[in-house]
């Protein structure tokens, strides 16, 4: 069966559920069961076992229809009967207690109903079809969901592809999910008789993906119970001193949080504003973090304020006034209304200090916001139900509404999981998508860049310019040729910061290639997934970007200074030996040769366009080698934006790779782009790609290519 074993792994007088209920007691999972061994109520009336479910669902939803928790309690109970908990208790304790924490976190009717179902499908006799004709087929949809889910092993031998099709479920309807949260959180309440290894194990899982993905879909009240959970199970003694540091703080006779909560509280009332100040204890892990950051605590360390408003514009009417009738902390700062989070979080973060040097921390946000930071996904209802305007009837709508395809729609869905839907489809094989979502559920923090169009983009701590390409423009993004970061030209590799403001420059060329040197700066699974899977597709392009980027780059325009020396070696004595202008072969470059005028054998790369020619009009090829000399020279092309001094910086770019410049020339700028181009001896053609990087690092180029002109046949 699904649910574990009873008694809490972390008994104690301070818990992370009773520090966020204000008091309320947790709920006693054996007078549940008792009241559950009684059997259903009558026909008329609610259980008494859902008692509490009811009280808490209430509280968010007064209108709601009660009936669907009604007869799906009793069918739960039913089919459950006789199944027990490890820890003696009627099974039917675990499906109430996880429906509790939902409806607590506002979960609409359907989703409660779905979580009192949750078990019966994989561990009784009771069949989706069942489910389907007596709840409707969205109860029937989150029961499939929520029974795939609990097959899945997240461990180190998780299947990938199970894994994948989870998390597909998963994004067609976050409920799935959102029950799967809090079926888990319940299993680690009641964690404490199992095996230690086994409890660590579970605990290790949770950490590594359920916590990340309860952190990606806002649901901030079960993310930190976990996180207290895991952290008392994986890292005992540090809990256990962490503990200790709470106990202490709440036996002292002075609060200063009280304090300056009182002194915020007259600020807001003398300016006339409408504001609800609480003081919010900080979980275990989170005064752990302040502890290792700060060193020895103060009081104002152990919580936060929290100021509740009903308006927008409030939020900052009250933070005009903290910052000026208190000492903000500048640095401290954050608007996380203007700019939310990726998981639909908003709120403005702010600082302020006291005379004696301690900081309190101040969250300010709406009724609304603060439900939403707490719920995330949860607090949004139905996803799926039709506008109160909609002309659908009600049986129309039973299956949730749908978009014009025939697929789910959901507005509401976090960005990230929009994201992950997106790459998830885009990658090649399941281990791929598999070892890209472990990387990206590790990243712990997200930035927020602009856009020059007033958009943002969301992406992980340490994301590329290349990564904000492919965010942006998904694998279109291949046709990216430059970048401007806070109005600067930048390189594609820059690592971009919270705030900043990226500019992408597109080319026009559908044909347009990535460069492998690319997936040396992607850390986002949908740019690593995008580039690898061109490059897979097109081996024989798929050349490192420091290789000849004619392979890349349309065909350039115009003449090519031909090389005044080769040393090619031809069986023919005493025959000139040029190399063509049009390809300007080197070391170590497939080539073949033909003779022309006056004796001269001309030397042309095998894939230049001018082979062709000459095969097609009779011309017999002559069989070259390279010689043993590793000098040459070659006609190099540098595309870039206009700017000053970038010729100069070009020119030092090339005299630091030790190559000489025989000529060099300059063509007028043409809508911001410069075209130059470098007759250049090299003392060894090997060194020819680490010579096109270097120039290619130089801020504002975005292109070097070798010389390849279309000419006519000789």
């Amino acid at each position: 069966m699904s649910a574990e074993a009873t008694n809490p792994a972390t008994p104690g007088p301070i818990t992370p559920a009773v520090q966020r209920r204000r008091g309320r007691p947790r709920i006693d999972l054996r007078r549940l069961g008792r009241a559950a061994l009684l059997g259903p109520a009558g026909r008329d009336r609610l259980p008494d076992a859902i008692g509490h479910v009811v009280e808490a669902h209430r509280a968010h939803h007064p209108d709601a229809d009660l009936d669907p928790l009604r007869r799906a309690y009793v069918l739960a109970e039913s089919s459950h009967r006789g199944q027990m908990r490890k820890s003696g208790e009627p099974y039917i304790t675990h499906p109430l207690a996880v429906t509790l924490i939902l409806a607590e976190l506002g979960a609409e009717t359907t989703t409660l109903t779905a979580s009192l179902l949750h078990d019966t499908v994989e561990d009784t006799e009771v069949t989706l079809d069942q489910v389907r004709a007596e709840f409707g087929e969205e109860v029937r949809y989150l029961v499939d969901g929520v029974t795939k889910l609990e097959k899945v092993d997240y461990g180190a031998a998780a299947e990938p592809e199970t894994f994948r099709k989870m998390l597909v479920a998963t994004g067609s309807d976050v409920r799935v999910m959102s029950i799967k949260l809090a079926d888990r959180l319940h299993n680690m309440r009641t964690l404490g008789v199992m095996r230690p290894e086994k409890q660590e194990r579970i605990a290790k899982v949770t950490s590594d993906v359920l916590i990340p993905l309860a952190e990606r879909l806002g649901v901030q009240a079960l993310k930190t119970e976990l996180e207290d959970l895991v952290f008392a199970i994986l890292r005992p003694e540090e809990y256990a001193h962490t503990r200790e540091l709470i106990v202490k703080n709440s036996s002292r006779t002075d609060d200063p949080l009280a304090e300056i909560a009182e002194e915020v509280r007259g600020v807001l009332r003398e300016a006339g504003l409408q504001a609800e100040v609480l003081i919010r204890p900080r979980h275990f892990v989170s005064v752990h973090r302040v502890s290792r950051k700060r060193g020895e605590l103060r009081g104002a360390d152990f919580g936060r304020l929290l100021v509740l408003v009903n308006e927008d514009a409030d939020c900052y009417g009250v933070l005009g006034e903290l910052h000026t009738c208190l000492t903000p902390v500048v640095s401290e700062f954050k608007d996380f209304i203007a700019v939310p989070k990726f998981n639909l979080y908003q709120s403005l973060h702010t600082a302020v200090a006291r005379p004696d040097g301690q900081v309190a921390e101040v969250l300010i946000r709406t009724h609304q916001m603060h439900k939403v930071a707490e719920a995330g996904v949860i607090a949004l209802g139905n996803p799926y139900a039709a506008p109160a305007d909609s002309a659908e009837s009600p049986e129309e709508q039973t299956d949730g509404s749908r978009a014009a395809d025939g697929e789910r729609a959901d507005p509401t869905r976090p960005g990230w999981l929009s994201r992950l839907l997106d790459w998830q489809e885009a990658a090649p094989d399941p281990d791929t998508f598999w070892s890209t979502l472990r990387e990206d559920l590790a990243q712990d923090r997200e930035i927020t860049v602009f856009r020059p169009d007033g958009g943002t983009l969301g992406l992980p701590a340490g994301a590329s310019c290349v990564d904000a390409a492919y965010a942006q423009y998904g694998e279109d993004a291949h046709a990216c040729i430059g970048v401007r970061v806070n109005g600067r030209l930048a390189r594609l590799s820059t690592v971009l910061s919270d705030g900043d403001t990226v500019q992408l420059l597109m080319g026009q060329d559908p044909a347009s290639e990535p460069s492998r040197e690319w997936l040396e700066h992607a850390h986002t699974p949908v740019a690593r997934i995008a580039i690898t899977r061109w490059l897979a597709a097109h081996p024989a392009s798929a050349v490192p970007s420091e290789a000849p980027a004619e392979t890349r780059r349309p065909a350039a325009d115009g003449p090519a200074a031909r090389p005044a020396a080769a040393d090619v070696v031809v069986d023919r004595p005493g025959a000139t030996v040029r190399l063509a202008g049009c390809c300007t072969p080197v070391p170590p470059d497939a080539i073949t040769g033909f003779s022309v005028r006056g004796g001269v054998v001309t030397v042309h790369r095998v894939e230049c366009a001018a082979v062709e020619r000459m095969k097609g009009v009779g011309r017999a090829e002559v069989e070259v080698r390279w010689g043993d000399s590793s000098e040459c020279r070659v006609t190099l092309f540098a595309e870039s934006f206009g700017r000053p001094h970038l010729l100069a910086d070009l020119t030092e770019a090339i005299a630091l790779e030790g190559v000489a410049i025989v000529s060099a020339t300059v063509e007028p700028p043409s809508q911001q782009r410069v075209r130059h181009t470098y007759t250049l001896e090299l003392p060894d053609a090997a060194h020819l790609p680490a010579l096109m990087r270097a120039m290619r690092n130089v801020p504002g180029v975005f292109d070097v290519s070798r010389a390849h002109h279309q000419s006519t046949a000789p």
